[in-house]
């Protein structure tokens, strides 16, 4: 087996579609997102007999947590019965490019199932639990493979009473691609933070983010409003097999914005021939904030399922360095409410 960084975008499109496109994680956006953050990005291949096997797209961090190697909802094997081989040649090949370049650990956020064997995977090739989660590591997951009316009735009854009321109290929604949207999202957005206590991303992450998947079509803003005033809204992410909400921001009032933004998106994913829409993360007792328990509860409402992934695993290096990354991010931990 070989490792190669893959250069040209439509082979790792095509790979990335063939095995599911399960997360926009590993998507060749997210690649040039990181790199307009400032994070190094490769798109790793593995090979056998000339044939690509297995993708991961790796992100090289260097940040007041520590400096480490990154593959984030990753990696994609084509044949799950290879999963361990891949994660041990992606390991190996890792250790080299962290020893020549000063890298303390490499982290991995599986995009498997959360069982004893996936997690055995990990435990064997050494790695062991990240202190804490760097993205989603239980997400709550609709099936589309239903029409709207069957969708609606799976729907816990006041979330469908609420969708409905939003039409008829006048919520008027718009869906959006152009620059000045994320400016009206930004606003909404910052309301939010301060009235959930969290700290929220930059503006030039959310512009960077929205640009880089707009470029190829595979994100766009949900608004809501009444009369002129904008409510709430809703970034949605596309791969070819989902709809991601990943981010999100609302304006408490009497009216149920929340729910009709979500509908529309659901709505547009199916449109686009997505097997599934994606929520993104729920709460997760000892592993997410405890204040997630109201969103859990309102994404919930939409019907669906919940989704564990094996959670993120660290591979060490540097024994020293990674103690005190496992010490700040304990604090970490205890700072967001964990």
């Amino acid at each position: 087996m070989e490792i190669k960084t893959i250069e040209q975008r439509l082979i790792w499109d095509e790979f990335f579609d063939q095995v599911g496109s399960p997360s926009f994680l590993q998507s060749w956006e997210w690649g040039e997102f990181q790199k307009k953050q400032g994070n190094e990005s490769v798109y790793l291949g593995l090979y056998e007999k000339n044939k690509l096997v297995a993708t991961a797209l790796t992100i090289k961090i260097k940040a007041k947590r520590g400096s480490f190697l990154f593959i984030p909802h990753g990696p994609n094997v084509k044949d799950q019965s290879m999963t361990k081989k891949a994660v041990d040649e992606f390991k190996r090949h890792l250790i080299t490019v962290a020893k020549q370049e000063n890298y303390d650990f490499i982290r991995i956020a599986p995009v498997l199932a959360d069982t004893p064997d996936n997690r055995n995977i990990y435990l064997q090739l050494g790695f062991k639990k990240s202190p804490i989660y760097m993205h989603a590591e239980r997400v709550w997951v609709l099936d589309l493979d239903k029409s709207e009316e069957e969708l609606l009735a799976g729907m816990r009854k006041t979330t469908r009473y609420l969708v409905k009321k939003a039409d008829r109290d006048g919520v008027l929604v718009e869906r959006r691609k152009d620059n000045q949207a994320v400016d009206v999202f930004w606003s909404i957005y910052l309301e939010t933070a301060k009235r959930e206590n969290f700290v929220p991303f930059s503006k030039r992450f959310i512009n960077d983010e929205f640009k880089t998947f707009h470029e190829s079509g595979n994100c766009e803003f949900v608004f809501g409003k009444v009369g002129k005033e904008y409510l709430g809204s809703a970034l949605i992410v596309f791969t070819k097999s989902s709809g991601f909400y990943h981010q999100g921001a609302s304006i408490h009032t009497k009216f149920p914005v929340p729910y009709r933004l979500q509908w529309e998106a659901i709505k547009e994913a199916k449109k686009r021939g997505c097997r599934t829409y994606n929520f993104w993360g729920i709460l997760q007792e000892g592993r997410s904030p405890r204040n997630w328990q109201g969103l859990t509860m309102f994404k919930k409402g939409f019907g669906g399922r919940q989704v564990d992934y094996v959670p993120t695993q660290d591979f060490i290096l540097s024994p020293i360095k990674y103690t005190l990354t496992y010490l700040y991010e304990c604090l970490l931990r205890i700072k967001r409410g964990v």
